[in-house]
């Protein structure tokens, strides 16, 4: 018996192993989530120095997904293993770092937690197949896109390319979408944003998105496909204006300020991949009955 079978046989296990990784998983979610950022604009700041002809300010400490170790950021205590469980560890520290005191974000379990959640969501409804793996992956790109986009409204070209074209091969296998369906998904998602930004820049002379949306809505569409486009753009509206309203009433965000809208796409379009063909049936049978 295969270890596939045996998991299609017993299902709580399959649960627990998702649970499981997806607690490891979000913890390395947290380092790119706190890293990338900081790596890209390293680099950035490296290229301008080079392009203008300026000095650099200095050799800059080596920086990347796995080095050096994590530490706290308020004393540089080196981060042990015991102090690296995903969520255990947070709580056994009552969110305060061991060696100084300082307090942890809340955040760092809060990913851990959403991450496991979302990832037994998955394994649950795909199981242990090969368009389940790539529904993790998916997953789990979105989470990280979608906090750095929090942080720092930008939506990295480092994740949302490899990502899209991913999304293309797949599609030549037929999973999630065909590439019919998944070339002009990636085409229309990205005109579409766009051509919603050229015409609110043109009538108010502001902008009212980033570039990176475009290409956000451009890699979900190269996985899913042109179909959903629709609904994912209704879908991250709704939850905006909502989520946007429901901030300024709580005095937690200033009217007129701008939200990243990365992550209401990215809401959506894990919405559309777990749900959207429910949804789209049940829109018909709505429109159905209404007509």
């Amino acid at each position: 018996m295969s270890w596939i079978e045996l998991l299609d046989i017993h299902p709580v296990l399959l649960g627990a192993l998702g649970l499981l990784l997806g607690l490891i998983v979000g913890s390395f979610l947290n380092v790119v989530i706190w890293r990338l950022p900081r790596i890209l604009d390293a680099g950035w700041r490296r290229e301008c120095a080079e392009l203008l002809g300026l000095a650099a300010e200095g050799p800059a400490p080596p920086l990347s997904l796995a080095y050096p170790p994590s530490t706290c950021p308020h004393c540089g205590h080196r981060i042990r293993i015991h102090e690296n469980i995903p969520i255990l560890s947070y709580l056994m520290l009552r969110g305060r770092c061991s060696a100084c005191s300082s307090p942890i974000g809340i955040r760092y379990p809060l990913i851990e937690g959403l991450t496991a959640l979302l990832t037994l969501i998955v394994v649950w409804a795909f199981g242990p197949t090969w368009p389940g793996a790539a529904a993790l992956i998916l997953t789990w790109t979105l989470i990280a896109l979608a906090a750095i986009d929090l942080d720092t409204q930008l939506l990295p070209d480092a994740i949302t390319q490899p990502m899209l074209w991913l999304g293309l091969i797949l599609s030549l296998f037929g999973v999630f979408a065909d590439s019919h369906s998944a070339i002009i998904g990636a085409v229309a998602g990205y005109l579409s944003l766009w051509t919603v930004f050229q015409l609110f820049r043109l009538t108010t002379g502001r902008e009212g998105m980033g570039y990176g949306d475009f290409k956000l809505l451009a890699m979900l569409g190269a996985w899913l496909g042109w179909q959903y486009l629709p609904q994912i753009l209704l879908l991250s509206a709704v939850v905006g204006a909502l989520t946007g309203s429901l901030l300024i009433l709580m005095r937690r965000h200033e009217a007129g300020r701008p939200l990243p809208f990365g992550p209401y796409l990215a809401a959506a379009g894990w919405i559309s991949l777990m749900w959207g063909d429910a949804i789209n049936v049940a829109y018909l049978q709505l429109s159905g009955l209404a007509g």
